[in-house]
């Protein structure tokens, strides 16, 4: 099982890749030491990063899943700003859950518009993970 641990809901095909999200409270938490409002000293940095590293620990070795099954989470599936990731990294390492970075492939579709028009979107697939180390 890889754990959830970025400010977006997992897609589709994460999902069948075996990303679980968090719970509701959880990821609220998640979110809110994701993000910071200041510049952040290097001491914060390095507690915001150990409380979500634990709470992912705690969560990770829970036996029932919300899916009705059973087991332990041995990764996470980290993102967020740069210069977090490293001690996140160095957090999850400690508690024994390999942070993964999730890898999307950009198609670009185009979309005719009634008025005669193009829109160009942006596509993203999950296509794999990539491992912090």
């Amino acid at each position: 099982m890889i754990i959830n641990l970025t400010q977006h809901v997992a897609s589709p095909e994460q999902r069948v890749a075996g990303v679980q999200d968090l719970p509701a409270e959880a990821r609220e938490c998640v979110i809110r030491l994701l993000t910071v409002d200041g510049l952040p000293s290097r001491d914060e940095i390095a507690s915001r990063c150990a409380d979500i590293a634990h709470l992912a620990a705690s969560l990770a070795s829970q036996d029932d899943r919300d899916d009705g099954t059973s087991g332990f989470a041995t990764a996470a599936m980290i993102g967020g700003a740069p210069w977090m990731m490293r001690a996140l990294e160095d957090a999850l390492l400690d508690q024994g859950i390999e942070p993964i970075y999730a890898f999307s492939a950009r198609e670009s579709v185009d979309q005719p518009q009634p008025d005669g028009s193009v829109r160009k979107v942006a596509v993203f697939r999950h296509a794999g993970f990539v491992p912090a180390r």
